[in-house]
């Protein structure tokens, strides 16, 4: 089982920058792909960002695109959200996931961390 604490959330203003952490426990941090989602109020759940167990490959999604960057500390079994230059729109609570790469499940992720809020005032 792993477990996953996201923190770091809070509000900020337009332009300002936020950087998320969530740490992880009960499993090879190492051996996990680590990804970011959010969902704003009144919409879906949308992907934001992930990195490979490798630290190969981070990849986001067209509106965090330059914004944002995923990286990892596999000392500390923490991934991070840095999050410049932020927008209105970025408002969302935002949840990190691990997905073990022996993993053979087509989910994209099996395990969630409960999320932290994000707000983005203009």
């Amino acid at each position: 089982q792993v477990q996953l604490v996201e923190s770091g959330g809070g509000l900020v203003q337009a332009g300002g920058s936020l950087r998320l952490s969530c740490a992880a426990s009960g499993g090879t941090f190492r051996n996990y792909d680590m990804g970011w989602s959010r969902q704003g109020p009144g919409k879906e759940r949308e992907f934001v960002a992930r990195i490979r167990w490798s630290g190969d490959s981070p990849y986001y999604a067209d509106s965090v695109k330059g914004r944002f960057t995923i990286s990892r500390d596999n000392a500390k079994n923490t991934v991070y959200l840095q999050m410049n230059s932020l927008k209105f729109e970025d408002t969302a609570v935002y949840t990190c996931a691990a997905r073990s790469r022996y993993s053979v499940t087509r989910e994209p992720y099996d395990y969630w961390g409960q999320g932290t809020q994000v707000t983005v005032s203009s």
